[in-house]
């Protein structure tokens, strides 16, 4: 079954109160004038419209947050954006501007579907909470336990250390990341790990943040280890199907594909398109790339709204409970202790999450606690648990400076938080 499109509406129906069975009594000027004004009413709406391709409105409270955005595509920053802000009860505004295709002439819709690379990792570590849960694993357990050749990795000094699932969630494992033409040879996550077993850590684990790609796809490889499924079957039976994520997947059917949005980047004042790196060129299609649990499914600003709502709700939404609240606290607080971390200042590590020591610069509009994570193209996601809501931010342009500090994110949080506080 095809998931079900959200559309949004720009007129509401207008209804006049009469009597059953008789017309609304109007003279014939009056109504003249009525009718003249709501022609130049519409077409002056139409225009308006017609200026930013793909604009669908929200709540009018939140009329900022699409405002901020249109100015981001006037300036050649992005293409286009959909932008969605939530609650714990339900989704409070969801935006869409600009053009999912700009050559195509494709607008953006609530329903585009956006590669959200890192925002992966959260994800990753929500699974990672429900195996603990289960009493498969601990996050304190060595890796080598479901992973035999990464059970003694060494330094430079031929010192051989213990990486935990801990130091994978935290970024603090010293494990290298695989180049990109061993990246390219594998189909499955089992394939990477004889890659890692080989090369050397670049510190002893636990005394630095670095981030790491590896680290992360080792964690997805012990799910299956663990759960006895692929990952994506892992995530389809215990997060996708029972949330009604009807659009998260690491392999987009031919439906979804045509959904997918267009990636760019800036170049001379002007966006070009540029291909999804990871998939090489391969059709999102088909199965013959790896799941990459560090970055590879792709998603709607809906549906991981609907992931984030849960967490929000201390791992229970609309009647079902995914995780307990003391594992929501655990992996959304800070487990990376006194290191320096993140891509952005005043932030720490939780188990797959970003959590915010001292909000400031893009983070000034977040309360401490709060936690989230950006993806490479410019996504981001984040909840603040003291205000009880959630962003979520799709574009897709690839050459952000720093796509977690970009000023798309700081203008759409800064907006909607405005909006909240009014």
């Amino acid at each position: 079954m095809q998931p079900e499109r959200l559309h949004h509406k720009l007129f509401g129906q207008a209804h006049l109160a009469r009597t059953p069975g008789t017309l609304p009594c109007m003279n014939t000027p009056r109504l003249f004038h009525v009718v003249s004004a709501c022609c130049i009413i519409a077409l002056l709406t139409v225009g308006l419209f017609a200026a930013v391709p793909g604009a669908g409105a929200g709540d009018p409270k939140f009329a900022a947050v699409p405002e901020r955005m249109k100015e981001f595509i006037a300036k050649h920053e992005i293409a286009g954006a959909v932008t969605l802000v939530a609650n714990r009860e339900k989704v409070l505004t969801i935006d869409t501007v600009g053009q999912a295709d700009v050559a195509g002439d494709r607008p953006m819709q609530a329903d585009t579907m956006f590669w959200i690379a890192s925002m992966t990792k959260p994800i990753t570590g929500t699974a990672i909470m429900m195996l603990q849960e289960e009493g498969k694993l601990s996050v304190d357990d060595p890796v080598g336990k479901y992973i035999p050749e990464l059970g003694e990795l060494k330094t430079a000094d031929g010192k051989a250390h213990v990486i935990t699932l801990k130091h994978l969630l935290t970024h603090s494992s010293g494990m290298p990341d695989l180049s990109n033409d061993e990246a390219k040879t594998a189909h499955t996550l089992a394939d990477l790990v004889p890659f890692s077993a080989k090369k050397t850590l670049q510190f002893e684990p636990g005394s630095q943040w670095r981030y790491c790609q590896s680290g992360i796809n080792t964690l997805g490889r012990v799910i299956e280890v663990t759960s006895g499924q692929s990952y994506p079957e892992f995530l389809q039976t215990r997060l996708f199907t029972p949330l009604g994520m009807k659009d998260t997947t690491f392999y987009p059917t031919k439906e979804q594909v045509a959904r997918l949005v267009k990636s760019y980047k800036l170049a001379d004042g002007k966006l070009e398109a540029v291909p999804t790196p990871f998939l090489a060129g391969h059709d999102p299609s088909l199965h013959d790339y790896y799941p990459a649990a560090n970055g590879g499914l792709f998603s709607t600003a809906s549906d991981y709204g609907t992931f984030l709502r849960m967490v929000l709700n201390q791992g229970t939404l609309n009647g079902k409970q995914y995780l307990k609240p003391e594992s929501v606290k655990q992996m959304t607080t800070v487990q990376s202790g006194d290191l320096k971390t993140g891509f952005t200042p005043g932030n720490g590590w939780g188990l797959g999450w970003c959590v915010v020591r001292e909000p400031q610069g893009v983070s000034q509009a977040l309360s401490p606690g709060s936690c989230g994570h950006g993806g490479a193209y410019g996504t981001q996601a984040w909840i603040d648990p003291v205000k009880g809501v959630a962003y979520v931010l799709m574009v897709q342009r690839a050459n952000f400076p720093n796509s977690d500090a970009s000023d798309v994110r700081k203008a759409f949080q800064d907006a909607a938080a405005a909006a909240l506080a009014k």
